[in-house]
Order: C-alpha cells, then structure tokens, then sequence
C-alpha cells in the first residue's frame, strides 16, 4: 500500500468514523494523514486490517500495560484530567518513534476484533423480525465472533429513547439506543428463543487471557467510557450461556456447520462490520457460499459492510431468496433508522 493510499485511510477515518465521536483520534488522523514516517510504520500492518484502528489500538495497548509518556496525558481513558487533543500530536509521534519496534510488532501480529456490544441494539429488533417469520428458537452462527459477546444479545436489556425495557429486565448489561424516523421496529418485550449459538473466527479471543482482554479493551477509544463499561458488564455473562467456538476461516467453514443445526431450528448466519476487513471477492464468496446453503435449508443472513454499511437480511425460503434493506446503522450501535422491510 503506497504512502498516498494510508494517508487516504486515515483522512476518511476522520471524516467518517471519528467526527462527532472521538475528537483525539480525529486530531491525530488528520495529522498522522499528513506524516510519512508515521505512515511508513502504519505499512507493516496486515493486509485487510483496519490500519487506522490497528495503529491507535497498539499505541493504547502499550500504555494501558504501563508504557510511560507524556502521550497519555491527552487521553481520557488514561488520566481524568486530559491536556486538549488539538496538542497531542507532537507528544503521539514522539511516543510512535520511540516504541517503533513495539508498535511495528503489534501492528504485524494483532488483529482489530472488537465486540462492540451496543451492536446487539439492532440485532435485537432484527431477530425478533426473523422468529415472527418462522416462529422456531434461532440457531446462530456469527462470521468473526472475537470474543462471541455478540452472540449473547438475548442476554441484555435494551431501551430505545424512552423508559421502557425490553429483552432481559434483570439483565447486568442496559443498552440503549435511539431510534431514528417514524417507522417501528419489532420491538419485543422479550427477546426471540436461541437454540444453539457458534462462533467462527480467525483467532478466537479468551477474555480469561488477560493479555487477550487488554487487546480488546485497548481497541475501545479513549473517551468512549460508557462503551468500556459495557464491554465490562457483557464480559461478565461468558460461560453463563454455552458457545460452541471454532477457529479458522469463518467462509470455508459454513457450509459443513449446516448438517449440525436441527430442522427445527432457524439457521441464522449474522456479523456485524467484520466485512471491511473481507477482499470483493472474499464478500462475494461468502454470498455465495449462503446462497449454496439456502438451495437445500431455509436460512437468513443478518449483516452489513458488504455492498454498504447499510443492515441486511437475505433470507432463503424454500430454494427462494428475497433480499433486503431493514436498517441503517450507526456504527457503533448508537442509533438505528428502520426501514418499511423491518416494520409491523
């Protein structure tokens, strides 16, 4: 990848992630877009990765395991009084120059998987939206599962701009979220019935690892308290709820998990923003692949980041596929605008 090409990356990462979100990493982005010896060291990054993601993760990874530097006095998530972002280039560089070699590592061995646990605030209404159509317990296979909190969205609470709660009411974890437009989603007072949950990754993540846990957290962003808090409370319901998890390539794998899943059972195959780390052709093999499944099994297809960031659910009925477009989506699960497909 050329210099022009990562500085596009981190320019658009500003623009489009970071305003209105996180005003550290959009100060520094718009900097770093402009710093070839930054940039060089951003080169070393796997192919598909998220590089901008990858880079601030390893730099607040090396912090929150103790590394000291006047860098951690611009962030929030470090010090409860941070200096103003607008200044903290200079001091982020000189932190990236000095741990190169720290970095460089990171940055060539680690992967972005976030469980950004506030995603689950449209898979809610979404699942619901596929047992009012079958009306079996759902049978959930997630593409890029990390550390599978995704996979215990029935498990949470859920409000969407008002007083009432919906999901689990006893739940540690309250999610909320805003609904945006006129038009309703399904919204059940209590969540769709889940029969059996698998997870697929690359690298599956042990929150037990504490070295593993950091790396998660560490890819949170600094001002984001309230999505650490989260993460926290999520993280406290694994091995309540058995998850069977399987590394590897999640696409390649599909097809022989299908045998596994009763009849009785709806077969949901779901990710949420893994896709951008996925070629054109891997995302069209993945199609493909579902596509390949429906011919013999009814099955639905929860996701987004393929052909926009947009959440879709292609469903498979009898050999018949019908496609649709039933939300957009913050990207960080803060807001949902439903679309007519997802409404009563």
């Amino acid at each position: 990848m050329t210099t022009h090409d990562l500085s596009q990356k981190f320019l658009r990462f500003a623009e489009r992630e970071c305003r209105d979100s996180s005003p550290l990493y959009e100060s520094l982005s718009i900097h770093l877009s402009k710093d070839d010896e930054l940039l060089e060291i951003c080169s070393e990054a796997r192919r598909g990765q998220p590089i901008p993601n990858l880079l601030f993760g390893a730099v607040h990874y090396l912090m929150m395991q103790g590394t000291d530097h006047p860098v951690k006095e611009y962030y929030p998530s470090m010090v409860s009084d941070p200096k103003p972002y607008a200044e903290s280039f200079e001091s982020f560089k000189s932190f990236c120059l000095t741990y190169r070699n720290e970095i460089e590592s990171i940055i060539n061995s680690k992967l972005v998987q976030t469980n950004e646990v506030r995603r689950c605030a449209y898979l809610y209404p979404a699942f619901g939206l596929v047992h009012q159509k079958t009306n079996k317990p759902l049978a959930l296979i997630e593409i890029g599962t990390s550390a599978g909190l995704q996979l215990l969205w029935d498990q949470y609470a859920y409000s969407y701009g008002t007083e009432d709660v919906m999901g689990d009411v006893q739940s540690r974890l309250h999610i909320r979220s805003e609904l945006v437009g006129e038009l309703m989603p399904p919204l059940s007072p209590t969540p769709a019935p889940v029969g059996s949950r698998i997870g697929l990754d690359l690298n599956i993540v042990d929150l037990e690892n504490e070295d593993e846990r950091l790396w998660l957290k560490s890819l949170i962003w600094p001002e984001h308290r309230e999505r650490l808090e989260m993460f926290e409370r999520a993280s406290s319901y694994m091995g309540e709820q058995a998850i069977d998890f399987i590394e590897g390539d999640g696409i390649s794998r599909l097809s022989g998990l299908i045998e596994s899943i009763p009849e009785e059972s709806t077969l949901c195959i779901f990710h949420t923003h893994v896709a951008n780390q996925m070629t054109i052709d891997m995302k069209k093999h993945l199609l493909h692949v579902v596509e390949q499944i429906g011919q013999t099994r009814d099955v639905f297809h929860l996701y987004n980041n393929i052909q926009d960031k947009d959440l879709h659910l292609d469903e498979y009925v009898n050999g018949v596929r019908r496609e649709q477009t039933i939300a957009e989506t913050d990207g960080h699960g803060r807001w949902l605008l439903e679309n007519e497909a997802m409404s009563f």
